[in-house]
């Protein structure tokens, strides 16, 4: 098998390690590929998000869950992911379980594109510029001022960040986007 670049670095080969989680949904409805973020940067971007207990995190794309199940341990947030394939659904969600966490921890398996985001005050997202582009609607009609939206790697084009980190790990660039929704 060849790897092909993509994404900073990220090769296809990552892609194809994954063959029934691809093939599980619409092509359409895909805004990314899975890749997880390392625990480094999930860590970074709840601090950045500055969230505090109670309130929600919706992850958007949220594969296996690492930032559901972080948010709900470090900062007692009740975390809802949104994932397309089932699979990650199954296996997350029997992360929740083994550790106790399922009182603060939903994932759906649903488009992300369709969800109500109005109860989140907190988006996470590791999604490609293009896709934000497409997710950014949503998040304009749904969330709440004050609500804080942080992406890992990709910005959300017209929207200035409010603060922006650079990071390095295991020799890969991160850059993270801190957004929040101005008050009216």
């Amino acid at each position: 098998m060849r790897a092909v670049p993509l994404l900073s670095g990220y090769s296809l080969l990552v892609l194809f390690s994954i063959p029934a989680v691809a093939q599980q949904f619409n092509p359409a409805d895909n805004l990314a590929p899975y890749i997880p973020s390392p625990q480094i940067v999930v860590d970074r971007m709840l601090e950045l998000a500055r969230i505090k207990p109670g309130e929600v995190v919706y992850d958007l794309g949220s594969g296996d869950g690492r930032i559901l199940i972080t948010a709900a341990q470090k900062y007692r947030a009740k975390a809802v992911g949104i994932e397309l394939s089932p699979e990650l659904c199954k296996s997350t969600m029997s992360k929740v379980e083994r550790l106790g966490l399922q009182d603060l921890v939903k994932v759906m398996q649903a488009n992300l594109l369709k969800v109500d985001l109005s109860p989140a005050n907190v988006v996470t997202i590791y999604l490609l510029t293009s896709s934000n582009s497409r997710l950014r609607p949503n998040l304009e009609k749904y969330l709440r001022p004050g609500s804080r939206v942080v992406s890992n790697d990709f910005e959300i084009r017209g929207w200035r960040a409010k603060e922006v980190v650079n990071l390095r790990v295991e020799g890969m660039q991160h850059t993270i986007y801190l957004y929040e929704i101005a008050k009216h």
